[in-house]
């Protein structure tokens, strides 16, 4: 390992860049920064995984305080939000830039916002929505959800938008984790019912590759209730453009049901939804669309 102790500062055109945390994103992230030719200083709290870069061009510090040192852009990928004040405790971080893209909730992205002003520095959240491979390959529409300061996200657009799509959501640095957490619930809300699709056919002679191609069609052809969604919860009406209004759709819950039973399949990933579908009716909105059920799950 090469300590960075004396070393002279980086004199290249394209800014210096300081990566905390090397797992498998950070790892990722860090060579497409290399790949791009920004001088990369890395360091990891495993040193043979900061190491293994070396060879790329990264420059590997002794501590995590010496890597926050060589660079005004730190970005900032650990394993949660308590390796984060592990690493970061005690660490000079005055007058640096900090990019988190720690998983975190909102509320923790904006504690730590509050706790980088105190100790002198900036901060910007982030949300990643990509898995690693697609870090670094502009094709697979990879992006990270960035919130905070404004004015830190427009001075490292370009920076940050080396290895993956920038999406800048807005001041309140709690926004990115918001926006990141809400899209990754509704993927897991879109696996459950996939979830269940399958566990109707699985004990029948039905290919599941060739439910699949059916499944993923029908899926795609509901992406429009999305926006008619968005549409209904800003102007609070859930009964315009309804054509399967939640009397009709909660008169069909039992055959759903029945059919699970008939095929040995729990409800358990359909029953807390056709629930709150009930409440909704019993509550009188027979007429609205599925919207209203949004409104029930508000405590």
């Amino acid at each position: 390992m090469t300590s960075l102790i004396g070393m002279e500062p980086n004199t290249v055109e394209k800014p210096s860049v300081t990566m905390l945390g090397l797992g498998a994103m950070g790892t990722a992230l860090a060579r497409a920064w290399l790949a791009a030719g920004y001088p990369l200083t890395v360091w990891n709290r495993t040193p043979a995984r900061a190491a293994a870069l070396a060879p790329e061009g990264a420059r590997v510090a002794d501590s995590a305080a010496q890597a926050v040192a060589a660079s005004t852009l730190v970005v900032i990928c650990l394993l949660d939000d308590t390796s984060v004040d592990e690493v970061l405790a005690g660490v000079d971080v005055v007058g640096r830039d900090l990019v988190n893209l720690t998983t975190s909730t909102p509320a923790q992205a904006r504690a730590r916002a509050a706790g980088a002003r105190r100790r002198g520095a900036r901060y910007l959240d982030g949300g990643i929505m990509a898995v690693p491979p697609m870090i670094g390959a502009k094709e697979a529409g990879g992006y990270v959800f960035y919130s905070g300061s404004r004015e830190l996200f427009d001075r490292h657009q370009e920076t940050l938008g080396v290895p993956a799509g920038t999406t800048y959501v807005g001041e309140d640095a709690g926004f990115a984790a918001l926006h990141d957490v809400a899209l990754l619930s509704a993927m897991y809300g879109m696996f459950a019912g996939t979830a269940h699709a399958f566990a109707l056919i699985r004990r029948e002679d039905i290919d599941p590759a060739a439910l699949a191609p059916l499944l993923a069609d029908w899926l795609v052809a509901m992406i429009p209730a999305v926006h008619q969604t968005a549409d209904q919860l800003r102007s609070g009406d859930y009964t315009t453009g309804v054509v399967s209004p939640l009397a009709m759709q909660v008169a069909g819950t039992p055959t759903f049901l029945r059919t699970a039973e008939q095929q040995g399949v729990s409800p358990e990933l359909l029953g807390p939804y056709f629930d709150l579908m009930r409440r909704r009716l019993a509550e009188g909105g027979g007429e609205e669309d599925l919207t209203g059920v949004i409104d029930l799950l508000l405590r």
